[in-house]
């Protein structure tokens, strides 16, 4: 698959990528990327990065849409490698601008049509967030948020959020309208009392690179709080690459560094911890194999 996207700020970064790390003893999966992006000095084509995080024990991963052409992107690559599952969605940010332009409603409908296919099992990532979108544009956010929740519960997908500074309005509508049965939060970003409402909910709290930085005490607490039964890992990638490469390019085979740091702070074994991991994402989002959606 060509890729489509390149990413932006770019000056002033080590553009190398990070050596190969240790692999893991059992595989598993990163359960949201975006393999749509070039980084780095050197191109990391789709197949290729998929290859080097095979060789490290990441055997599989969520690509996950943020507009309507990298929805469609990720589910035509999902319907033709059996290494990619796909999540379509419209990111937040992007529902301000598409009411503005008339469009939220026809581009809506097309996620939802590509959510009937097979190797598409998750709606994301799709939520709230108020750090960049203003007071003017949370309307039209949270219609957005509420449409993808319907979109999910008809589909029987699992849902992927996107949350930031907007915890709470996150959860008001959750509660309001009801959650999917598989509700993730990608990339969790709150403090142990919020994992613990999650939990509480029976919500998804799935932990990125951002659990290594060395300024992120409260997530490392998070973590600990989270029950293993709801606890799933993620690249996030191209973004927020795990210590110690944070700020050079991510792709999913530098998932291991981030596993390996979790088990650290749970005072876990590291085996037990990959196979958790790997039967909570089958939870979710079903078998990378098979054509049939999580239980």
């Amino acid at each position: 698959m060509n890729m489509i996207r390149k990413r932006t700020g770019r000056d002033g970064r080590d553009l190398s990528w990070p050596e190969q790390p240790e692999p893991l003893p059992i595989p598993l999966y990163d359960n949201h990327t975006h393999l749509e992006f070039e980084d780095g000095t050197e191109v990391l084509d789709p197949e290729t990065s998929l290859a080097k995080a095979e060789a490290v024990g990441v055997r599989g991963v969520v690509q996950v849409g943020t507009d309507l052409e990298t929805s469609r992107w990720g589910a035509a690559f999902a319907a033709q490698d059996e290494r990619v599952l796909a999540a379509v969605a419209l990111h937040p940010n992007e529902a301000p601008r598409l009411a503005e332009a008339g469009l939220l409603s026809e581009h809506l409908s097309e996620i939802a049509r590509l959510a009937a296919q097979p190797r598409v099992r998750a709606i994301g990532e799709t939520g709230l967030d108020f750090f960049r979108t203003g007071e003017e544009g949370r309307d039209a956010q949270i219609e957005s948020f509420e449409a993808h929740i319907d979109i999910a519960k008809s589909h029987g997908l699992a849902l992927q959020i996107h949350d930031r500074d907007a915890h709470e309005a996150v959860v008001q509508t959750l509660l309001r309208v009801g959650a999917p049965e598989r509700t993730v939060f990608h990339c969790f970003s709150g403090d142990a009392e919020f994992a613990k409402l999650c939990a509480e909910n029976g919500w998804y709290l799935s932990f990125a690179g951002t659990v290594t930085f060395k300024n992120a005490p409260a997530l490392r607490e998070a973590l600990t709080v989270t029950p293993a039964s709801r606890m799933l890992v993620e690249t996030d990638a191209p973004f927020l690459t795990p210590e110690p490469h944070r700020g050079r390019p991510n792709a999913p085979y530098l998932m291991p560094n981030t596993v390996r740091r979790m088990a650290e702070v749970l005072e876990t074994d590291l085996e037990a911890l990959c196979v958790r991991l790997a039967q909570n994402t089958e939870n979710v989002y079903g078998e990378w194999e098979n054509d049939e959606p999580g239980a």
